[in-house]
Parts: structure tokens; sequence; C-alpha cells
């Protein structure tokens, strides 16, 4: 029988967490998946679909820049959220072949709750406009806002986002990165989330004005931790939840897809178990 296997693919991929993660989920659960990282860039995505990536025993991977859009017209079948959002961060093998899906908006929603955030008021802020910041989006439908302001540093990206919200029955604001200050200043927002890589935020870190109230900012960008802006915000009054969150959380779905056709799989736990998955994979984070 070919042994059961998955990967974190992406360019660089050297950093990732996910193996130590998904390894401590599948301890935890009692199943042989070996976990590992696969260098791949745009470029030699076909390739790898159709070498390394087409042979026996892989059950899923999951996916990081640069190949979250990229890799979904590779897809035999994509989820609702993939079709609406187009791109995707997780790739399970399943009978219909290759399955698209998107955990970071699970990621983005259950770490914004941990936090306290349990009801949608003003607007949902999100900081750039790329891949995450469309799953983001999907994050403030679930939550139940209505409207977002998006800051992003390309006017054109930031118009990508339109569609997106449409779909989601969102209004979008398509704001300056700029404009940012002004509006935590006014109290307008109920919670944000920067999906700018590291150190791109840092700039806009000095010009945050005292935020009167924890405002939660959920800051993808972990590595290095705590960023610039996420120190910033902390010292301005506000709430900070690390990307660390996020990244655990979207795991802990991805191991429910993965582990599904397991004898064991994640979905079948009780929740005190669970809980305990959970904590392990917790454990091998550096919060």
């Amino acid at each position: 029988m070919t042994p059961s296997r998955a990967a974190v693919l992406g360019h660089p991929i050297g950093h990732s967490l996910s193996p130590a993660l998904h390894g401590a989920a599948y301890a935890v659960l009692g199943v042989d998946i070996a976990y590992s990282r696969r260098d791949v860039d745009v470029a030699g995505l076909p390739d790898f679909l159709t070498g390394e990536g087409a042979q026996p025993g892989w059950v899923g991977w999951s996916v990081t820049m640069p190949l979250k859009s990229a890799m979904v017209p590779h897809m035999d079948v994509v989820s609702p959220r993939v079709e609406t959002l187009g791109v995707l961060n997780t790739v399970v093998h399943g009978p219909d072949g290759l399955v698209g899906d998107n955990t970071d908006v699970d990621g983005i929603v259950v770490a914004l709750q941990e936090a306290g955030l349990l009801a949608a008021s003003g607007r949902f802020g999100v900081i750039g406009a790329g891949s995450t910041a469309a799953a983001a989006l999907a994050a403030a439908a679930e939550l139940g806002f209505t409207e977002v302001s998006s800051y992003a540093r390309s006017a054109a990206r930031a118009a990508s986002l339109e569609p997106v919200a449409e779909a989601l029955g969102l209004r979008l604001r398509r704001e300056p990165l700029e404009a940012l200050p002004r509006d935590v200043a006014g109290q307008e927002l109920g919670a944000v989330v920067s999906t700018l890589p590291p150190r791109a935020a840092d700039d806009l870190s000095a010009h945050l004005p005292r935020l009167g109230r924890r405002l939660p900012l959920l800051d993808v960008a972990y590595d290095p931790w705590p960023s610039a802006l996420a120190e910033s915000w902390e010292r301005a009054g506000g709430q900070v939840v690390s990307g660390l969150a996020m990244l655990l959380h979207q795991a802990v779905e991805q191991v429910h897809r993965f582990s599904a056709g397991t004898p064991h799989p994640a979905a079948d736990l009780p929740a005190v178990e669970h809980e305990r998955m959970v904590s392990r994979m917790r454990a091998t984070l550096p919060f």
C-alpha cells in the first residue's frame, strides 16, 4: 500500500511552520500521513503537477504564496469559496480529482472570534489587496459585516476586490493606505486585518493615532513578530491578534480535510479530544 503524504507548496518555503502543525495533529489522531515542504514557484507548478504531484499517495497540499491563484485553473473541482474568491490555500486529492478550497477564511474568522469579536459593528478594514485580502472579505461576510474598507497601495489591485465583494453581498469602499489612520481616529472600524507581507506596513505604523478602544488588528505577517505595525497598534491602545492564530486555525481545517479518508478522521473526534489536538498544534508555534 502506498504511504499517505501531504505537503505545503510555495516559494520560498523553508520558513513554513505547517509541517510542525500538521505533524502534531496527525500524531494525536494516530494516522500515518507524512507531511513535508515542497519548493514550487509559478513557473515550476505545471512540472510539479505532472511529475511528483501526479504520483500516488498524496492526500492533500497546503498552498501558500505565490501559488494561491495560480493553482486554481489546475483544479478538477473548486469549493464555492474558491469559485467566489478566485484563490485557494488547500488542495484535497479525492475521488473526483484535485479539489480546491480556502481555509484561510476559517483561520481569520476563528482568530478574531477568539480575540472576542463576536458581533459585527462598523466597517471591516482590510489592509492590502492580494490573495489573503480576498479571504478577509469572505471572513468579514461570515462575521456579519456588511461594509468593508480596503486600504491598498495600488488602486488597480484594490479594484480587483470589487467583484469579490459584490458576490459576497458586501459594500466595498476603496481607500488609499494613508487613509487608515484617519478612519481609525474616527472610530469607524470594527476590526482590521492586515494582509501585507512582512515589513510592508512599517511606514504606516508611524502614523497611528490613539485608538481610544481595543480595536482588534489581525496581522497575518507573523515573521518577524511582533511586526512594527503590531507594536504601534498595541501602544496606541488597540488589541493585536497574531497571524499565528490564523495559521493555526486554517491548518486545523486542512487537517479535517486531509484526514477525512483515514481510519481516524479529525471530524470524528469528541470535542475534548479535538481541543487536545488543537492544543498540541498550538504548542508548536512561537506565540
